[in-house]
């Protein structure tokens, strides 16, 4: 582990498929717009990809949207302590929040902490939030997926995140 990985000799999904491909784009689109109309927030939609990413081990998606947590401010602390976020105070109770979205929507099926965690999570959201952030979660399971199954490479990057060449 830690080395970059063969290119797959996998087809890619997204380019086997394009139209499934743009239609998931676009889903995904209409999902982020939704969910940030029922108020969560960039960075909380971003902890639930990185999350998300993590449990299904999805390392295309892990790279990218550790980028975009930390362009939508998300700290480099939080990040670095994702996997712990039941352990450390570091979190904020809408961030636990979505992050106990994340986790139940990944790791299917939903078992009694879970379910109970979930209710814990509507409470502190609300409806709306707390349903939008099951979709986001939805929609990162899909890409996770797709990514895994088509071995989507990452490509070394600078500190600054620019392509190594």
């Amino acid at each position: 582990m830690g080395e970059l990985a063969e290119p797959s000799t996998r087809p890619y999904l997204d380019k086997a498929m394009p139209g499934a491909w743009r239609a998931l784009v676009a889903f995904s689109v209409a999902t982020r717009e939704a969910a940030s109309q029922r108020g969560l927030l960039a960075h909380e939609s971003e902890l639930i990809k990185v999350r998300a990413s993590q449990i299904t081990g999805c390392v295309f998606c892990l790279d990218l949207h550790s980028r975009e947590a930390r362009e939508a401010g998300v700290p480099q602390q939080k990040l670095d302590l994702l996997p712990g976020w039941r352990d450390v105070g570091v979190f904020d109770d809408r961030e636990r929040a979505v992050l106990a979205v994340a986790e139940a929507a990944t790791v299917l099926p939903l078992g009694e902490t879970a379910a109970s965690e979930l209710s814990s999570a509507r409470s502190t959201l609300g409806d709306a939030t707390f349903v939008a952030a099951e979709w986001v979660a939805v929609a990162i399971n899909a890409f996770n997926r797709i990514s895994i199954l088509s071995g989507h490479p990452v490509r070394p990057r600078d500190i600054e995140g620019r392509l190594v060449r």
